[in-house]
């Protein structure tokens, strides 16, 4: 079994896009980078820990790549943002893409630039790509957060989508 990990704003909004993949084992809300061991949920929120919320994910190579992951991790973030992501603000919520090997390395620096020239994004491309760190698995209540809590989940993507359409809007004006 082979492991990726991506951090792109809130874990909750991150899980679902990746674990629907066939090939995908598991995926597990956390925290990385930071310099508190097993840090909590209110810690992580806090901004003082160091750390980025994350999901670590499990799958198996030979039924998806890791650029597989990549063109997903892509869609779910706005890659154009290094302070949050969507209405989440702050380090903790940064863009992400956390490498175990050289050929992660190598696959996210290729994809992160076939998207800079892609021309799709009129701001620079600001996730950054660093080698993964110590990973804490989050509190259980924030494990599959979109089975758990289907509302609340909900009711997350729709101001995730309606803050992209303002920014959208702010950028064509």
């Amino acid at each position: 079994m082979e492991k990726a990990l991506f951090a792109g704003g809130c874990f909750w909004c991150m899980v679902q896009p990746f674990e629907e993949m066939e090939g995908i084992e598991k995926v597990i809300s956390g925290y990385t980078g930071g310099h508190v061991s097993h840090p909590t949920y209110e810690q992580v929120k806090s901004q003082e820990t160091g750390h980025t919320e994350a999901v670590l994910i499990e799958y198996d190579e030979t039924k998806l790549s890791y650029d597989d992951l990549l063109m997903i991790y892509w869609q779910q973030t706005d890659p154009t943002d290094a302070m949050g992501q969507f209405m989440d603000r702050g380090d903790s919520y940064r863009p992400v893409i956390f490498y175990y090997n050289e050929h992660q390395r190598l696959s996210a620096q290729k994809s992160k630039k076939r998207l800079e020239e892609s021309g799709h994004y009129s701001q620079p491309i600001v996730t950054q790509i660093e080698e993964a760190k110590a990973f804490y698995p989050a509190e259980e209540e924030h494990q599959q957060f979109y089975k758990k809590n289907p509302e609340a989940y909900a009711a997350e993507k729709e101001q995730r989508r309606k803050w992209a359409a303002q920014k959208e809007q702010e950028n064509v004006s």
